[in-house]
Formats: C-alpha cells, sequence, structure tokens
C-alpha cells in the first residue's frame, strides 16, 4: 500500500502564489473588454447624436427669424454664427472637436453654453431621481423577498398584482392623475416647479420647500418603477428558498427570518445588481417625462424644450450626456457583479 503524504505548507503557499497572477491577468483581461465595449458604445452615440438631430423636422434658424423680423442679410449671419452654413461633414469635424472638450457650443433658445446649462441643471435631476431610485429600490426589495416567503399566499398575490398595475401604467398619466387630486384638488402638495415663489429663507423652511415640491414626482416615479425590483427579487428568492444551503442553516435551528435575512437573500441579490445600476441610468435619462409634467428644473424638462426649438446644440448635448452616463452605469453594473460573484470571474 502506497502512503500518501498531504502536501507541505510551502506547496500550497506556492500554488497559491501561481493563482494570484492568473486571477489578476483575467480581470485586467476582462476589463479592457468591457472598456472596449464602452468606447464603442461611446463612439456610436457621438454618431447618432449629430446625424439623428440633423433629420428632425423644423429649422431652428428660420423658427427665430418667424419671431422677430429679420433681413436676408440678418438670416444668413445668424446661419454662419451657428455654423449652418458649412457642409455637413464639416460641422461633423466640428462637433467631434467639441465633444472631446465637453463643448456643446452655444443654446440657441438660452443664449448661454449648453455645458453651464447642463451643468445648472443636472443637480435638480440628481436631486429627483436619487430620491426615486433610493425609495423604489428600498421599497422593491423588501416587498420582494416578503412575497417570496410567503409564495403563493395572499400577501404574494397583492404585492405582486399591485406593483404589475403600476408598472403598467404611463408615468405621464399617473403623474397628471396625482397632480390634479393632490395638488389641484386637495392642495396638500405644490403643482409644480422646485422652489415655491414665496419659499421661506431660513435653512430648514427652504429644505422644506424643495421637499414637499419632490414628493408627487418621486412617487410617480417610484410607483412605476419598483415593480421590477420586486419581480427580480422575488423570483431570485423563490429560486434560492429550496436550495441546500438552506436545509442545512435550518437544521442547525436557525430561524426563519435568519435563514432569509443571512442566507437566502444574499444570494437572491446578485441579479439585482446589474439592475440596480442600469436602473440609475435609465431613471436621469428618462426623467423627461415626469420633470415636464412637474414642471421640475433638471435636464429632462430642459431637453424638452430644446426639442421644441428645435435647440440642436442643446439636444445634441443632453443626448450625450444622458447616453454616456446609461454607459458607465452599464460598465459599473458589470464590474460589480464580477466581484460579487465568483462564477463571472471563473468564467
Amino acid at each position: 500500500m502506497t502512503n500518501s503524504v498531504p502536501p507541505s505548507t510551502s506547496a500550497i503557499q506556492t500554488s497559491a502564489d501561481a493563482e494570484e497572477p492568473q486571477r489578476d491577468s483575467s480581470f485586467w483581461r476582462y476589463l479592457a473588454t468591457k472598456l472596449g465595449g464602452a468606447a464603442i458604445s461611446l463612439v456610436m452615440v457621438v454618431l447618432l447624436g449629430f446625424f439623428a438631430f440633423k433629420l428632425l423636422p423644423g429649422d431652428p434658424v428660420a423658427k427665430i427669424a418667424r419671431e422677430r423680423p429679420m433681413s436676408p442679410e440678418q438670416i444668413a449671419s445668424l446661419r454662419a454664427q451657428y455654423g449652418l452654413d458649412k457642409p455637413l461633414w464639416e460641422q461633423f469635424i466640428k462637433f467631434i472637436g467639441d465633444v472631446f472638450t465637453l463643448n456643446f457650443g452655444e443654446s440657441y433658445v438660452y443664449k448661454r453654453s449648453v455645458a453651464e446649462l447642463i451643468g445648472e441643471f443636472f443637480w435638480p435631476t440628481i436631486l429627483l431621481t436619487g430620491t426615486a431610485a433610493i425609495v423604489a429600490i428600498t421599497l422593491g426589495l423588501w416587498l420582494g423577498q416578503r412575497a417570496a416567503w410567503r409564495h403563493g399566499k395572499l400577501f404574494d398575490r397583492i404585492a405582486s398584482g399591485v406593483s404589475l398595475v403600476f408598472w403598467s401604467v404611463p408615468t405621464f398619466w399617473l403623474g397628471l392623475l396625482l397632480l390634479m387630486f393632490f395638488g389641484g384638488t386637495l392642495h396638500w402638495f405644490p403643482t409644480g416647479g422646485m422652489r415655491s415663489a414665496n419659499a421661506p429663507t431660513d435653512p430648514l423652511g427652504a429644505v422644506g420647500d424643495v421637499v414637499a415640491h419632490l414628493v408627487l414626482p418621486v412617487i410617480t416615479m417610484v410607483a412605476v418603477v419598483f415593480a421590477q425590483y420586486l419581480m427580480v427579487m422575488r423570483s431570485s428568492l423563490i429560486e434560492e428558498m429550496h436550495a441546500d444551503y438552506l436545509t442545512t442553516a435550518r437544521a442547525k435551528g436557525l430561524r426563519e427570518d435568519l435563514v432569509r435575512e443571512r442566507h437566502a437573500v444574499p444570494n437572491a441579490l446578485l441579479p439585482t445588481v446589474t439592475l440596480v445600476f442600469m436602473h440609475i441610468g435609465g431613471l436621469i435619462a428618462g426623467a423627461v417625462t415626469v420633470e415636464t409634467v412637474f414642471s421640475w428644473p433638471g435636464l429632462g424638462k430642459l431637453t424638452f424644450e430644446a426639442i421644441k426649438g428645435p435647440d440642436l446644440p442643446l439636444l445634441q448635448g443632453s443626448f450625450v450626456v444622458f447616453s454616456t452616463i446609461i454607459i458607465v452605469m452599464n460598465l459599473l453594473a458589470d464590474l460589480a457583479y464580477r466581484q460579487l460573484d465568483p462564477r463571472v470571474r471563473r468564467a
């Protein structure tokens, strides 16, 4: 009989040291692949951002000329000022240079730098969408895990049914209903804007005024999107409920709430990571409807006003910013998922 000799500590350490460079190399290859994909997406965004808006009906210079009388010489001078008299390929080259220097030109409507306008309207959008995202994620995951743990029971049917109903409702329609009922009929909340004309000047009163304006648009966004988190969490947790490691945890005498919170939920959360990052980017880009309905002074309302122009520099700048946010969020989702799920690291 051959005696088996256990590996020495030094041999195990040597094997671990050999695996470390392989893991590092795998990570850098993965990162390079994802960065390459993000770069290609960004190039496509820039191309689409230029050519798509050139196809929009309407001539911004002609609209300006209709609003105030202008001579043919003044119209020609205005076209030259905006660079619209140049061939399309020259306009495209200038647009590429402007994008990489974050200089999107001057807004036709606001007569201000597009970069300054986006910077000014960016933070109200972050306040609105960030608050809505936190509430929607918390509510959706909390309801989702409890619906899964009570799968098929009354709580599960009610939570799933209500969330799917709200998910199916058009955002603008729900926003208008809330605005008319709670703002117009009951007068519980302001009907638009971010601040009241007679807002308090003290810090606490000013914050309270902004919060009051924030309630209805946040409820509108949360009601429409929290179902995504609920359904993903519910389905993921249902798949985990009969896993062997949960049976082992129960056999150790752990209570059901501990089995759920310490073992099942952390594993079921993995599929929601990608959804969270993607949804944050989508919320920012999809704020156009809510901000327009509630006259919220953010990027969404700014984009809506630009469409009516059409204000081409502002449209192109907003489109590039929105798309870049979505691309970055998708990249972060891929990187975070790889760190959280060992199966992706081994792939």
